[in-house]
């Protein structure tokens, strides 16, 4: 009997132990919880500690509070101007009401299948409502700071690519609270032509960059003319003082050389006419010149001088 007794006593501290261990659960930061019955939900919990339940009839379904990533599959998607372009989306959620979304969802995987139908055909609609020039560009940009290849894409921009991301955002959080989940952005990852529109958005690249390049070449040319016309004038400026400098020295030492030798020839005419005369004679007779001269000539009046004094 008394060994009934210890048995019974170790079982039922045994029991007391199992019922305590299970009727307690520990909730994690960034958790929260559903308690569940049978299968059927009765109650959530989102504060974290520890938490209460009934042992053996309660079980616990654990849920993430935190932002969880959506990344949808590459779609290729016609704009309203009849382009086509490859899209990828991705977009941020977290779970708000855990036991909506246990009744509505259940699992994150079945979430995540949930928001591809809901975000991808928002995505679409969107899309197929705006040019390709809304799909591609910033919404800080305007007429002033879009290329001349943007600006002939199409209509005028109205949203762009952040204002479509809202758009799709506005769109999408209405329908998502039913399932317990908020979306809290979405983005367009990225953006991309397909192979056709690729190649001509390539050649109208080329084709501006070209027209570029020889606006810059004649505005170069145009610069280096204007370098070379001031550069030329210049040079005519500075040789023309240069001369007129030139000209005036000149003409001021042929008046002084004119005066030295308007001097000389007064003071003895005779003796500067005959060495002008030598000088005369030295230019004009060379070793193999022959001259024929009157008797009277002025030339050679010195030289009658000359051969009448040796008489």
């Amino acid at each position: 009997m008394k060994k009934f007794a210890q048995f019974l006593l170790v079982g039922l501290v045994l029991a007391a132990i199992l019922v305590i261990y299970d009727g307690f659960f520990i909730l994690e930061e960034g958790e929260q919880a559903v308690i569940t019955q049978f299968g059927a939900p009765v109650a959530s919990k989102t504060d974290a500690g520890l938490h209460f339940k009934k042992p053996f009839f309660h079980q616990v379904e654990l849920f993430d509070k935190k932002i969880l990533i959506w990344d949808g599959d590459p779609n290729q998607i016609p704009t309203n101007d009849k382009t086509y372009v490859f899209l990828d989306v991705t977009a941020r959620w977290r779970i708000t009401d855990p036991l909506q979304f246990l009744q509505a969802v259940k699992t994150e995987m079945r979430a995540q299948s949930l928001l591809d139908d809901i975000i991808d055909g928002t995505v679409r609609d969107m899309v197929n409502k705006n040019d390709l020039i809304e799909i591609i560009r910033s919404s800080d940009w305007s007429e002033a700071t879009m290329s001349p290849t943007t600006q002939n894409m199409g209509s005028k921009p109205d949203l762009g690519r952040d204002g479509i991301s809202a758009k799709i955002l506005e769109i999408a959080s209405k329908v998502t609270p039913q399932y317990g989940i908020e979306l809290t952005d979405v983005l367009l990852k990225r953006v991309n032509y397909i192979e056709s529109v690729r190649l001509k958005v390539y050649d109208r690249m080329i084709s501006e960059r070209k027209r570029i390049a020889a606006e810059k070449r004649s505005t170069g040319e145009g610069q280096k003319a204007e370098i070379l016309g001031k550069v030329d004038r210049e040079l005519k400026t500075i040789t023309s003082a240069a001369n007129r400098d030139a000209l005036a020295i000149k003409g001021k030492a042929d008046a002084e050389a004119t005066k030295i030798y308007g001097q000389a020839y007064t003071q003895d005419p005779e003796f500067y006419s005959f060495q002008k005369s030598l000088e005369g004679y030295e230019k004009i007779i060379g070793s193999n010149t022959s001259l024929i001269l009157s008797s009277d000539s002025e030339l050679y009046q010195y030289l009658q001088d000359v051969l009448g004094s040796k008489k």
